[in-house]
């Protein structure tokens, strides 16, 4: 029974496991569903969902399975005008609602059509006419278990139309994000350590039970340093060129960071296309506003986390060749991914982040230079389930 539909969540990415769709198959045998489309939407969602970043995609399934429910675009707006005016919505009784026992698709779908080739005028009530309060599969303010809403809000939820709101966008988590989600995951980025300086200005719980019991039961209060973040961060981002398309997402990341007060140290630096000899310290990549890569390297400590953010796309003499930079006023010494290597030896904690899609980067313009910079850093996507992935890594040496 409708094993099309397990086959089509799977190729929209939704995980979900024979053991699942049989707990479901066996949820429909017991009724669960109560005979409606709605119910068994709800139903199978709760049984085979696992987690809310998958509802988005259940959503799209569904509307493609039963897509043959919805309101086709072809209604005329002289049917619209018969739905204008509505009678007040239609409440069923349980016993009633258990009437409606058998729905069929491609019934619902042949009934549609010979209504609209049928019907003349408007028609409110009822059970068979388009129209609205009435028991009609077609219209709304009523209810049927497998209606088609055409206008109207939705009051009874039985339509299939309900998918096709996709109220759980938001949900997702390998779409591109903002910035309040990038502000979530970089919480995840701590380490927490008492042994920092500064004032004892958190009471010790356990010490202060234990000299209190010492002193036979005069309180003695004992102190220690709160937790800080130890965690300090550099930003390196590619600016201009191919990036542009990217520059709202960047952005956003740039905001996030910069409002992030939780890192000991945070740090900011810019490259166009390729590290080479100089790196920047500001997003324009002025000539007048840079520092030497190798004397970067030698004033920051190797516990830096380092996130790096660029498309990777180039062309491969730019990342491969002497005098490969792409600007005229720069002259590289050494090929660019030397100064990759150097980079990602120096920092034990590194990644890459890139605003292409992974499903892209095996044939976009620049494959070649994102499989080989994958070699030296570990990629991610730049959405919520990339960040996260990122920010798991930069706890591990590379």
């Amino acid at each position: 029974m409708f094993i099309d539909f397990f086959y089509l969540l799977r190729s929209y990415g939704v995980p979900v496991s024979l053991t699942e769709w049989m707990a479901l198959m066996e949820a429909l045998s017991l009724g669960m569903a109560h005979s409606s489309l709605y119910g068994f939407y709800c139903l199978a969602r709760a049984v085979l969902v696992k987690s809310e970043a998958y509802y988005d995609r259940y959503d799209q399934a569904f509307q493609h399975y039963f897509e043959g429910i919805e309101t086709s675009e072809k209604l005329t707006e002289k049917v619209l005008e018969w739905l204008e005016n509505a009678l007040p919505p239609l409440h069923i009784s349980p016993e009633e609602r258990q009437l409606f026992q058998e729905w069929d698709l491609d019934e619902l779908r042949r009934q549609l059509e010979e209504r609209l080739k049928e019907q003349k005028g408007q028609h409110h009530g009822g059970s068979k006419w388009i129209g609205t309060g009435g028991r009609s599969p077609f219209g709304h303010s009523g209810y049927h278990p497998a209606g088609v809403r055409l206008g109207g809000r939705s009051v009874n939820k039985s339509a299939v139309k309900v998918a096709a709101e996709r109220n759980f966008r938001s949900f997702r988590t390998d779409e591109v994000i903002g910035v309040r989600q990038f502000e979530v995951a970089l919480r995840k980025l701590r380490q927490l350590s008492s042994r920092v300086e500064g004032p004892l200005d958190e009471l010790d719980i356990e010490e202060t039970i234990e000299s209190t019991a010492e002193k036979g039961g005069l309180l003695h209060l004992t102190w220690t340093r709160s937790r800080k973040n130890t965690m300090k961060v550099i930003l390196l981002m590619d600016s201009g060129g191919s990036m542009f398309p990217y520059m709202r997402i960047c952005s956003q990341l740039f905001t996030a960071m910069n409002r992030a007060s939780h890192f000991k140290d945070l740090r900011f630096y810019f490259f166009h296309n390729c590290v080479y000899d100089d790196i920047f310290l500001d997003p324009y990549c002025r000539q007048t506003h840079k520092i030497k890569t190798e004397q970067l390297l030698n004033l920051l400590e190797q516990d830096y986390k380092l996130i790096v953010v660029g498309d990777a796309s180039m062309a491969p003499s730019e990342l491969l060749m002497v005098n490969g930079a792409i600007d005229w006023n720069m002259y590289n010494e050494e090929p660019g991914i030397l100064w990759l290597q150097r980079i990602a030896a120096h920092f034990h904690h590194a990644v890459w982040l890139n605003p292409i899609l992974e499903e892209h980067w095996e044939w976009t313009e620049g494959y070649y230079t994102i499989a080989r910079i994958k070699e030296i850093f570990p990629m991610y996507e730049l959405t919520v389930e990339g960040l996260d992935q990122a920010i798991k890594k930069l706890k591990v040496k590379i």
